[in-house]
């Protein structure tokens, strides 16, 4: 036998022996649609809709569960995708960089003359600052859903100018919701056309994403965009968003077919197939790559991405929806539109997109969400402490010293200054400094505010029953 044809029968042979290439590559969607009807069950997601990616190529696309309305949710069911818009607001401002129209790193005032903090360090606020969360504006700073809201971009700045910052320019990440209000009024003024129509324009139409669309305020929902829904006691419940200014920072509605072209556009392939393949090229694939890496030392977010050690993602959140994307080091990505909302034990569709990320990957991934596990643990403690203040409310009580009506009837105004300062405290301690308003805090958690209001009213019932009786004069 000669070398070439000992080599050829060597190649055979291992050919034979082994099972294809793609085969052990090729991801268990079996598996993975069956996680996310367990996922979606156990966290009380009505509807989920889901895109997977690979590479450049869309590979499966499907929805499960029903709308408010009661329609089928399906790969095209149209939701917010909240936060996540963000990405899409700096790969606008990427593109104008890219075309050299735009220097990410010049002060935002050479487009936005009138911007003018009452803090002088505002002067050196860059977009790039912007989409890098690192500008010193905060929600402390700046409570921006607890203002007036604005009706446009425009209107943002005369909000903006009379805040202060939390630190320096580049210095510290804080997220909030108004560094992409500023950076997407940027785009509108350099390229001198509304914000929305320029994504229309450059990146849903190059990507085919016939579907989606760009909004200023909530109250711009489209038509066919069903109620998503808030949680309580265990019970999914069709809510409307409350009206908020969205352009830039969380605005946008789109489908998971629509949001698959754009996860595959992120590779930054450019190939001539079929629209549908979401392979249009967004910008060069160094730009697009260099967005999914800390744009400031000391932090973990990007220019509208949130990175991490081998990968890179977005989570968005609406009192009544939610949705993420997640891009892998291994090529996969995955996008997840769910129609319920943040609450107290459920911060987002993460869980999803991670257990899905999982199994494309080879891993096992179990179902668990400790949201109907919150709402039981709610519903006892307002239970408990409707009966304990009954019991308060009949029991007879005559302290003897001044000194014991201050130590028995003080703690009674504890609940009542939690409800108060319930808002501010959430926001610190679960929402990372996040401004939220009472009536906000109402549709994030219902049973955690009934159970606050509850509790303050009986405590206040009770201190106010002890106070007069200890004005009756003691008979018998």
């Amino acid at each position: 036998m000669t070398a070439s044809a000992t080599a050829a029968f060597v190649a055979a042979l291992l050919l034979t022996a082994a099972p294809p290439a793609t085969a052990a590559t090729e991801p268990d969607l079996a598996a993975v649609e069956r996680f996310v009807a367990e996922q979606a069950d156990a966290a009380a997601y009505p509807g989920v809709a889901v895109a997977i990616t690979r590479g450049d190529r869309v590979v499966r696309t499907f929805g499960r569960g029903t709308t408010s309305a009661g329609a089928e949710v399906t790969a095209r069911t149209r939701m917010p995708i909240a936060s996540v818009s963000k990405s899409f607001t700096a790969l606008a401002a990427v593109q104008l960089a890219e075309r050299g129209e735009l220097d990410l790193d010049a002060p935002i005032t050479r487009h936005v003359p009138e911007f003018h903090l009452a803090d002088p360090r505002g002067a050196a606020i860059t977009t790039r600052h912007l989409l890098g969360q690192t500008s010193g504006i905060t929600d402390r700073t700046l409570p921006e859903k607890s203002l007036p809201q604005p009706d446009s971009l425009d209107a943002v700045v005369a909000r903006v100018n009379p805040t202060s910052l939390a630190s320096d320019p580049g210095a510290r990440y804080h997220y909030t919701n108004t560094n992409f209000h500023l950076a997407a009024l940027v785009v509108q003024r350099v390229t001198g056309e509304q914000f929305a129509n320029y994504l229309r324009d450059n990146v849903f139409a190059p990507l085919d994403m016939r579907d989606t669309t760009a909004i200023t305020t909530t109250d711009e929902l489209p038509d066919d965009v069903a109620d998503g829904h808030l949680f309580a006691y265990g019970a999914s419940i069709p809510t409307t968003e409350p009206s908020r200014f969205v352009a830039g920072s969380d605005g946008i509605v789109s489908t998971a077919e629509d949001m698959g072209k754009w996860l595959a556009a992120q590779s930054g392939a450019a190939r001539s197939g079929p629209a549908q393949s979401g392979a249009a090229r967004l910008a060069v694939p160094e730009t697009l790559a260099a967005m999914r890496v800390p744009a400031f030392p000391g932090s973990t977010y990007g220019l509208g991405w949130q990175t991490g050690e081998g990968e890179a993602r977005h989570s968005g959140i609406w009192f009544t929806h939610c949705a993420g994307q997640l891009l892998l080091d291994s090529g996969h990505g995955v996008v997840v539109l769910a129609n319920s909302g943040v609450a107290l034990g459920n911060e987002g569709t993460g869980a999803l997109e991670d257990g899905i990320a999982a199994i494309l990957e080879g891993r096992d991934a179990q179902p668990s969400s400790p949201r109907s596990l919150v709402e039981l643990a709610l519903g006892a403690l307002t239970v408990l402490s409707l009966v304990l203040g009954a019991l308060a409310l009949r029991r007879p009580w005559r302290p003897r010293t001044t000194w014991q009506v201050v130590a028995r009837l003080a703690p009674r105004l504890v609940p009542a200054a939690f409800l108060l300062l319930a808002p501010t405290l959430l926001g610190l301690l679960v929402g990372g400094g996040r401004d939220i308003t009472a009536f906000q805090l109402a549709l994030y958690s219902p049973a955690l505010v009934l159970w606050l209001a509850l509790s303050a009213a009986l405590n206040l019932a009770v201190l106010i029953t002890r106070l007069v009786r200890l004005t009756r004069p003691v008979t018998g």
